[in-house]
């Protein structure tokens, strides 16, 4: 077993987070990492308890993944929404609203989000920030016609826009729409990621982006040691 604690913190909250699931429940299944260790936590209680789920995955990797763990999967031309969505972060901040999308799963993910009733995120103490984009960048979802055009509208919000290339092939990546990754680092941090939301995404040619404001409802944050800390969303006001 390995004694990484990045990885035992993974583990931990996957297992958290598979303990939540009931029967009957209808789930979205996050990409990535950690979420891949939440996947596997779900299967092994699917084959051990026979527990009846559904679930609809945020990307190609999550959709094999499940599949190989034995999770029936379903989409949202069956459901209706969703009772409990879980899945990774880059960064958390204090407001529990998120930047994601280091495996490019972003769009997905947040159509995902956006139809569950609870949106569980799953992170090790190193995601937690004080302003978002303080160590990362923010992924934007472009149209490769419209990188350029995007990428200077970029840098007149003040960001440093850089095309995402792949590391074992050759040009950019590619989403599963089709579409590019433009990472803009902003310096500092984003001052005002509520305003910078709708601001990005009236951008001609940007289909998403890895801001995910007032989505999450909880955070569990794998800690040293194993354990487990849970985080609410502040009450409003």
């Amino acid at each position: 077993m390995t004694t990484d604690p990045r990885a035992a913190a993974k583990r931990a909250v996957g297992e958290r987070v598979a303990a939540m699931v009931e029967d009957g429940m209808r789930l979205g299944l996050g990409t990535g990492s950690t979420a891949a260790r939440a996947i596997e936590a779900l299967g092994r209680r699917v084959r051990a308890e026979g527990l009846r789920v559904a679930g609809v995955p945020t990307s190609f990797f999550a959709e094999r993944l499940a599949r190989a763990h034995g999770i029936p999967l379903t989409t949202f031309d069956e459901v209706d929404g969703l009772d409990l969505a879980f899945d990774g972060a880059d960064e958390v901040d204090p407001s529990l609203d998120l930047i994601k999308g280091r495996g490019a799963a972003h769009t997905r993910e947040k159509v995902v989000a956006a139809q569950a009733r609870r949106f569980v995120v799953l992170v090790d103490e190193t995601k937690l920030v004080e302003r978002l984009g303080a160590k990362m960048p923010l992924p934007v979802e472009v149209l490769p016609m419209a990188a350029t055009p995007v990428m200077r509208a970029l840098e007149r919000m003040g960001a440093r826009p850089e095309l995402r290339m792949g590391l074992r092939k050759d040009g950019p990546v590619v989403t599963d729409q089709g579409f590019w990754i433009v990472d803009a680092r902003f310096e500092g941090g984003i001052e005002d990621p509520a305003a910078l939301d709708p601001a990005l995404l009236a951008l001609p040619g940007v289909l998403d982006h890895g801001l995910f404001i007032a989505r999450a409802t909880e955070v569990l944050v794998g800690e040293v040691g194993g354990a487990v800390r849970r985080i609410r969303r502040p009450e409003p006001g």
